[in-house]
């Protein structure tokens, strides 16, 4: 097929200026077997960056693909890292590489909670479609769905030493599961508004929770007696049932009652022990905790983390004594008063211990305790910036907080406005309501950071030594690149100054505000009276008065023509020289927010907010076509250098190539995760730099890859069915289960369907193999003699002449783990008789044992009536039996024999150690004692 025309295709390239990004979480990592505390993990669009805090520099990213990040968990053993995306799929990260070899699918939307078990074998994700799902990570596979909640899951917590998991939820529900039988025995229903957040304190003996109020909620836990010594009745500590009934009905209604399990099931009670007030009105927005429990930080949307100190129970004895001897003290003074009692309460346990305050909104915040009683805190602020904090707790038991780390240059404090490319195409200026940043394009590094007003446009000079921005109180400020610092600020406009444009032939610019003007400057050298040296400035010449505000001013590159775009949803045509009307572009239905021409000055397009693209004619001002353009507003419109394609910008966060003469769409960048605000596009046309409200930055390279936009439009259609695919399907369902509260915890993915199309190919091709041996069987019967054998499968070949039955099995382990059962769930029941005629041969060869009776199992399971009732099943069946029994036996006596093996060199091990520990303890207490007898004579001589 011949080309008409060849479009080159970009590319997305780097991400930069975001430090975090608000929806995720941050997290304390251990990198390399580095300090602790030095370095956090934050999400930042897709990917995840880790910062050092100490360098402010950024020292590894966790790539995603598209969708964006919305949880962080780290593993116990600080090895890996857990990433939760906004499309409900759970990858695991390698701390040591930063690559990423298995990924969860099981939800249908975001994940909104993470949560490892203490060996870092089990991983708990809850997510916005109500679910929560328990994986095996060692196996890589999922374990469970358990169905419960009626809203988003808030958070969710394992018990260290009890198979119990808690979920918390905004249906106002704290639901407690046994993961031995998969159920809901508890739900807790002492709150009035959503659960936001919650955390174990005092060795999992007490519940915190934090609702949508300024109280923090404590729950006691006692928890019932479960392996009771020989001959002894099975008790349960704590109180009676019927005393907790009769706590439960005092309780007024906030109580925690058990709502859907008998008094005789519980495997724990739950009775509020009281509440914290916490200084902030609004919810709780995250809690956290040390490792030991020992501090609890809380915040809420303000600038304000609350930290508390959870008391020991020897200080909160020695407390109660002082206010017991206090209240005797007071008792004896007053006669008439009664004998001295005092009731301890939750204000005696958990006492405040500081505030920090942070330099902007907290969005999230983690505690990590380190060594020498150092609490180390870091929060994620909502202006795209990271601290951390240092507490030292004193003598007099107070906190002492000091600011260790700020991470702001590699970012701006509020969104990006404006975009602009130097003439070599080396340099990206971007500008926001308070400072502006020249980027290497290359290194992706800030070059300078300077204050400024709020930007709303920007540009080079000619020669890149200077830039110029227009802000919105209607200034213009000139910057010298060199020292950084701001020459001169003129009064351009006495409003909003919306639109700056270079003229063709480098000697001035245009402006243009919401004053009604537009203002033609020219460039001047003036001598600078402080320094003596010669300075840039501008001149203004001339003013065009207009009936409504100016949102965008375009020169033509032949100096002919001045575009100007109105508020009354028109563009006007001036000639530039004697700036006389000249044409009139009318028929958009709101506001032209963006235009611009082409490098021969024959075409114009404009963008507006009633989201189309108009091209028009600039000889006589016919619109060529109107194209509708993006879901939302069209916030920026610009040419590619010297050719009639252009690209857009709106704001349902996508970005667009058009080709003026054709009128098609060539090909959509999608990226960003918010609205996309501005873009620039290098000179040359080879780089295309956007800026969005998700405080990112992306850089768009062109490559030499040539679009053919047939492709292009079946590349859109078959995404969409892949997305509707995964959107649209429910968690399987197993034949012949009820539906309840656990559920299997895969779903049918794209790649589930496509992984058993492959087991299916790959049984056709054992029938066609199969098929070709017994013709050839039969041929020789009727031949009489030896013919040679058929030649065998071109596959078959490629994989070294293996056998049909091997390349069956190799497709099996192919599979991902965690796609495997969903996958022979899709899998046809025609296929099914074959696949286990092949696993009984694989399990008596001994081939992938462990992988073979996993995929047994489960085919049992879900066709157990079929094969039943199938007569030609039952022999294999019965092989299967006793072959699959004794090879599960000969490996589970093989891992014993490991095992003790492994026992035995720890044990060896332990026993040298042991031998130097005791050596050294020995020399540093002979130390001690010569320390001592030096301070005793200190001590005497002084006497």
């Amino acid at each position: 097929m011949g080309l008409t025309k060849q479009y080159l295709r970009y590319v997305a390239g780097a991400v930069f200026g975001v430090i975090g990004s608000q929806k995720a979480n941050i997290c304390y990592v251990t990198l390399r077997g580095g300090e602790r505390g030095r370095y956090v993990a934050v999400a930042a669009c897709e990917h995840v960056f880790i910062w050092d805090t100490r360098k402010a520099e950024k020292v590894l990213i966790l790539a995603g693909q598209k969708h964006e990040v919305t949880f962080l968990r780290p593993s116990p053993d600080g090895v890996h890292v857990a990433v939760g995306y906004e499309d409900g799929a759970v990858r695991l990260f390698s701390l040591l590489n930063g690559e990423s070899n298995v990924c969860f699918n099981g939800h249908k939307s975001a994940v909104t909670a993470l949560c490892y078990d203490a060996l870092g074998a089990r991983l708990v994700t809850g997510s916005k479609d109500t679910d929560v799902i328990v994986w095996d990570v060692i196996n890589e596979c999922g374990l469970y769905r358990l169905r419960g909640h009626k809203d988003e899951v808030t958070q969710a917590l394992l018990l260290k030493d009890k198979n119990l998991l808690v979920t918390s939820s905004k249906d106002s529900f704290v639901k407690w599961w046994d993961l031995d039988t998969q159920h809901c025995f508890r739900t807790l229903v002492g709150h009035r508004s959503e659960v936001w957040a919650m955390t174990f304190l005092n060795e999992e003996r007490r519940l915190l929770t934090g609702s949508a109020d300024s109280e923090l909620r404590a729950w006691d836990l006692s928890y019932l007696q479960e392996e009771p010594a020989e001959g002894e009745p099975k008790v349960k500590k704590g109180k009676s049932l019927l005393e907790d009934d009769d706590a439960d009905e005092n309780d007024g209604g906030d109580d925690g009652n058990d709502a859907d399990g008998s008094p005789e099931d519980r495997i724990l009670t739950l009775k509020k022990a009281g509440s914290v007030l916490r200084q902030a009105r609004d919810r709780v927005v995250s809690l956290s905790a040390d490792s030991k429990a020992g501090v609890v930080a809380c915040h809420g949307n303000d600038g304000v983390l609350e930290l508390f100190r959870v008391l020991s129970e020897n200080e909160v004895r020695k407390k109660m004594a002082k206010k017991i001897k206090k209240a005797k003290k007071k008792a004896a003074e007053d006669e008439t008063a009664e004998e001295a009692h005092v009731e301890r309460t939750l204000k005696d346990e958990i006492v405040r211990l500081s505030n920090i305050k942070a330099s902007s909104k907290i969005r999230w915040a983690d505690l990590l305790l380190c060594g020498g009683g150092e609490l180390k805190v870091a929060l994620l602020l909502q202006n795209n910036t990271v601290e951390t904090y240092s507490l030292k707790t004193t003598r007099d038991k107070t906190a002492v907080a000091s600011k260790t780390a700020r991470l702001t240059l590699a970012g701006h404090r509020s969104d990006v406005r404006t975009l602009a490319f130097s003439s070599d195409n080396l340099a990206v200026l971007s500008a926001s309501g308070d400072t502006v940043k020249i980027w290497n394009r290359s290194t992706l590094q800030v070059v300078r950071t300077m204050a400024c007003e709020y930007a709303l446009c920007s540009l080079f000079v000619p020669g890149d030594r200077q830039i110029i921005l227009g802000t919105k109180s209607g200034n213009l400020q000139i910057f010298e690149l060199a020292s950084g610092s701001l020459l001169e600020t003129l009064d351009g406009h006495r409003g909003a100054l919306w639109s700056l444009c270079l003229a063709p032939d480098q000697r001035g610019i245009v402006t243009g505000g919401a004053d009604k003007t537009v203002k033609l400057w020219d460039f001047e050298l003036v001598k600078d009276e402080a320094s003596g040296h010669k300075r840039l400035t501008l001149k203004h010449t001339r003013t065009l008065q207009l009936e409504e505000d100016v949102l965008c001013v375009k020169l033509s590159p032949d100096q002919r023509l001045l575009a100007v775009s109105l508020l009354d949803c028109t563009v006007k045509v001036f000639f530039a020289d004697t700036l006389k009307f000249f044409l009139s572009l009318y028929g958009h239905k709101l506001p032209v927010l963006c235009l611009d021409i082409t490098h021969d000055s024959t075409l114009i397009a404009t963008g507006s907010a009633d989201r189309n693209v108009k091209i028009w004619g600039l000889d006589f001002g016919d619109c060529h076509r109107s194209m509708f353009a993006h879901d939302d507003s069209v916030m920026f419109l610009q040419f590619v250098p010297k050719t009639h394609l252009f690209f857009t910008a709106g704001k349902d966060k996508k970005i667009k190539q058009w080709d003026a003469d054709k009128f098609e769409l060539i090909q959509t960048l999608e990226g960003h995760h918010r609205e996309v605000w501005c873009l620039s596009i290098s000179p040359n046309g080879d780089h295309l730099a956007s800026a969005s409200h998700d405080k990112s930055l992306r850089l768009w390279e062109r490559t030499r890859e040539p679009i053919v936009l047939e492709e292009e439009r079946q590349t859109d259609r078959e995404a969409e069915f892949e997305e509707s695919l995964a959107k649209g399907d429910d968690a399987p369902v197993v034949p012949g289960e009820t539906p309840g509260e656990a559920a299997p915890a895969g779903k049918k993915t794209v790649e589930t369907v496509k992984a058993a199309e492959r087991i299916m190919e790959a049984l056709e091709l054992l029938r066609g193999e199969n098929r070709k041996l017994e013709e050839h069987k039969y041929a020789c019967q009727r031949a009489g003699k030896e013919l040679p054998l058929p030649e065998p499968n071109r596959i078959l070949v490629a994989f070294g002449n293996i056998s049909p039955s091997r390349y069956v099995l190799d497709v099996v382990k192919k599979v991902r783990s965690s796609e495997l059962e969903v996958s022979l769930l899709v899998l046809p029941f025609p296929y099914v008789p074959e696949l286990l005629e092949l696993f009984n041969g694989f399990i008596r060869q001994g081939l992938e044992v462990e992988l073979v009776c996993r995929c047994l199992v489960f085919l049992l399971k879900i066709h157990f009536g079929r094969i039943c009732g199938s007569q030609k099943l039952v022999p294999v069946i019965d092989d299967l039996r006793a072959n699959t029994l004794s090879k599960v036996r000969d490996i589970h006596d093989l891992m014993g024999f490991n095992s003790a093996a492994l026992q035995f060199l720890q044990r060896q091990l332990e026993s040298k150690e042991e031998v130097m520990f005791f050596a050294d303890a020995t020399g540093r207490l002979a130390d001690k004692k010569k320390r001592r007898r030096k301070r005793e004579k200190v001590v005497l001589t002084v006497a």
